[in-house]
């Protein structure tokens, strides 16, 4: 596959990545529940995905509490040649809910958490996984590029930030990349994000271009695992056959058309897609 520069940075990316947070699935811990996973199949996908071409991974320690992590350094283990894009601050209260803490300690603590779970002296790119109400970009930043002048951190992305603390943060120093939500399902960013991104030469990661599935060939929520969070998903009612028959006029296939959809927008560096065994880590790249 052909590499594409990743905004500011030195990192040339293939036009998809391997996302980890099905991966990270695991009830009872994490409440975001993809259903069961077997991580024997996690590390097999991610080495197929691998194998096919695909030179990056996009984790974070939210992702099962550090259960995707964990699995990214079993399938790694031996393969310095892939890039690996984390996140932080993400926290977990005593009744299992989240919230963010973004002030430079807790910054910091996170990513040598990460590098431990990982199994690696760097990341190749940190993301404040999203916005603090109480903690100032410009303190949060100025901690991402801390750790980037330590070398354990090569560039700093930012993940589902607004447009005005995109350019606060651009006020303090280099802002390699964004992430954000995209498919032929959730187009808000096009409307500021993907813009803003072009005007300012960053690079775009997009989280969910097949909508968790649902653009994918033969996708029914009705057969995922009761747990599932996809059975009571915003889409699991929509008509999408309109869409499908689109999205398969331009892709030969519903899951091809949603990505070819999202990596076709000049803004888009690359789309993170899932893999949770052998057939879909290998089918990966030929999706792109």
């Amino acid at each position: 596959m052909k590499r594409r520069l990743l905004g500011t940075s030195e990192l040339e990316i293939t036009p998809v990545g391997i996302g980890t947070a099905p991966i990270g699935s695991l009830p009872g811990v994490w409440w975001v529940n993809w259903g069961t996973q077997d991580e024997h199949d996690a590390v097999r996908a991610i080495h197929a995905a691998l194998d096919a071409g695909v030179n990056w991974i996009d984790t974070a320690p939210f992702y099962g509490w550090g259960r995707a992590e964990e699995i990214v350094r079993r399938a790694l283990r031996g393969r310095d040649d892939v890039l690996v894009f984390t996140k932080c601050g993400t926290l977990r209260r005593d009744d299992g809910e989240d919230y963010m803490d973004l002030r430079p300690a807790t910054v910091r603590a996170d990513v040598e958490a990460s590098l431990r779970r990982l199994g690696r002296d760097h990341v190749d790119v940190l993301q404040p996984h999203d916005p603090d109400p109480h903690v100032p970009i410009e303190e949060t930043w100025g901690a991402v590029l801390e750790l980037v002048a330590e070398g354990k951190v090569r560039a700093g992305g930012l993940s589902n930030h607004r447009p005005d603390e995109i350019e606060r943060a651009l006020s303090v120093g280099p802002v390699a990349s964004l992430q954000h939500q995209y498919s032929a399902l959730v187009r808000d960013v096009e409307a500021d994000i993907l813009p803003l991104a072009q005007e300012r030469g960053l690079g775009v990661i997009v989280w969910a271009p097949l909508a968790s599935g649902f653009l994918t060939d033969g996708f029914d929520p009705r057969e995922l695992d009761e747990g599932d969070f996809r059975r009571t998903h915003r889409f699991a009612d929509l008509d999408l056959s309109e869409l499908y028959e689109e999205l398969r006029r331009d892709g030969g296939s519903v899951t091809a058309g949603a990505l070819g959809f999202v990596l076709r927008h000049p803004a888009v560096t690359g789309a993170i897609v899932g893999v949770r065994n052998e057939s879909e880590g290998a089918a990966l790249a030929s999706l792109a």
